[in-house]
């Protein structure tokens, strides 16, 4: 079973037997509580359920506790939470200008993006397979995304500040969020040439948006500070000495700097540049989560990378500010700011690529551009989730699931958008298709080899820099395809 099983049932019993001053501070598991209240306060209510399931998953010294009962709940409570998933998907769907035509139902934006959202491929094995509870979180995140984009900017904003207190890796959209509720909420009128109109500007909406933020803020944290636990709670939300990759690495500009820093090294070795001696033995590709230092290349601290993600989110930002173009502009700074921070942020989970795949769904169905580049992230972030289930019986689950999502994708997409050119070109082609020699050889020829045993960590290092290759490419496409866009909304309006 996967460690979020323990992880999640350690924490049921953290919140079940435990007063409040002691969830942030008990270390019994070495996976101790480290999300936002709101979560802890969902364990909580769980836990009154879970009792009548098996009342030792809740003893927090029961540790790796898995009895049937215990898994069967934990299967069961990830199921039932989808359903605001399902809701949030419904409510987007309905957002959707259906102008469209099409003679068949299968082939409606709104049916193409409710498959696209529902039985998404990453979502699907890291929740339901390598279990998690990200549906109804992105199930938040949607439906804040949805109200927005229905001019319901209150709703909106107290969905999405609820969300950040339930999981805090949603901050790195909260620029997107906002910049666009203070453009178009905040300032009420635009001029004509759609610049601001600065005395429209509502002091009365900023308070509303603040109160909602405060408040939302002093029901999570208020009863830690009261407590005087409130820097505990942040240690745990931000723990720093966890290093600057995850065990499996993120596929982010971070794999290519450590492969790079890797392949500087042998090479150093082999010219006699470099004293093997001297080289730490704790190599960061022993997959281990932890503190390391670069051999060649300047070790990054965290500070240097929120510097790398504020810079690359800057741009997208000042899209939005200065041309929003509604809606749209909206989708396309979130997923901007999802992308920047998932290349360039500490200790990066390779799951958060999904920040930005779902997003990205609502914009693929509405023009070519934007589909060519969801079908290349997607496939590339949900190849990148491969290393997630690793036994021999999940490899044909999970290779029959990704194939039938990414042709589903790449069917419905061309079909939708079959009077405009192919969606990708000659070269982004080839780069999907060779995902398939490098699964075979992860999966099936490495393993047969010599090398498995002194190298044991080949197959994941592969997969991540060949993935960071696409999903820099993408991130890369983007930002050129919303600054283009910009651009000619300028001169048209000149």
């Amino acid at each position: 079973y996967s460690t979020d099983f323990e992880v999640h049932r350690n924490w049921l019993a953290i919140t079940h037997n435990l007063p409040l001053s002691q969830w942030y501070y008990e270390e019994t598991s070495e996976w101790t509580l480290d999300y936002p209240p709101f979560f802890a306060w969902f364990e909580y209510a769980l836990s009154h359920i879970a009792k009548y399931f098996d009342p030792q998953m809740l003893v927090v010294e029961n540790l790796n506790y898995a009895s049937r009962a215990t898994i069967f709940f934990q299967r069961l409570s990830v199921i039932f939470t989808d359903t605001l998933f399902i809701y949030a998907v419904h409510e987007c769907c309905r957002c959707i200008n259906g102008k469209r035509a099409a003679k068949d139902i299968l082939e409606k934006p709104t049916f193409i993006l409710a498959v696209l959202l529902l039985w998404n491929f990453g979502l699907l094995i890291v929740d339901h397979i390598h279990f998690q509870y990200n549906g109804f979180l992105f199930g938040l995140m949607l439906l804040s995304v949805a109200r927005l984009c229905q001019k319901r900017y209150l709703e909106g904003a107290l969905l999405f500040a609820v969300l950040l207190h339930f999981k805090h890796i949603y901050m790195y959209v909260a620029p997107a969020y906002g910049v666009y509720l203070l453009r178009s909420y905040c300032f009420t009128a635009n001029n004509a040439d759609g610049s601001l109109k600065w005395r429209s500007f509502s002091f009365l909406h900023v308070t509303l948006l603040g109160l909602i933020v405060c408040l939302v803020s002093a029901l999570s944290l208020g009863p830690f500070l009261v407590l005087g636990q409130l820097p505990q709670v942040i240690s745990r939300l931000f723990p720093f000495k966890r290093g600057l990759c995850h065990a499996y690495w993120a596929p982010n500009f971070w794999a290519l700097y450590n492969a790079m820093d890797k392949a500087l090294t042998i090479l150093g070795l082999k010219c006699n540049f470099l004293d093997g001696k001297k080289i730490p033995k704790a190599s960061m590709t022993g997959g281990l989560v932890q503190e390391f230092q670069h051999t060649v290349l300047p070790s990054v601290t965290p500070l240097a990378t929120l510097i790398c993600t504020f810079i690359a989110i800057l741009p997208s930002v000042f899209c939005l500010w200065f041309k929003p173009q509604g809606p749209r502009g909206f989708l396309q700074c979130l997923v901007l700011c999802a992308l920047s921070a998932f290349m360039f942020g500490w200790h990066v989970h390779e799951k958060a690529i999904l920040l930005a795949i779902l997003p990205l769904s609502l914009l693929s169905i509405q023009r070519a551009k934007d589909a060519g580049i969801y079908l290349i992230l997607a496939t590339t972030g949900h190849f990148s989730l491969f290393p997630l289930l690793f036994t021999p019986p999940e490899l044909p689950i999970k290779i029959l699931l990704m194939l039938l999502f990414t042709v589903y994708s790449f069917s419905s997409l061309k079909s939708l958008f079959r009077r405009e050119k192919p969606l990708l070109n000659w070269l982004e082609t080839i780069y999907l298709i060779q995902l398939v020699p490098l699964e075979v050889f992860c999966e099936i020829i490495f393993p047969l080899t010599p090398w498995k045993q002194h190298f044991p960590f080949v197959p994941l290092l592969l997969t991540s820099v060949y993935c960071a290759l696409g999903i820099t490419y993408t991130w890369l496409k983007l930002y050129v395809s919303v600054l283009t866009e910009r651009i000619s909304v300028r001169q048209k309006a000149e």
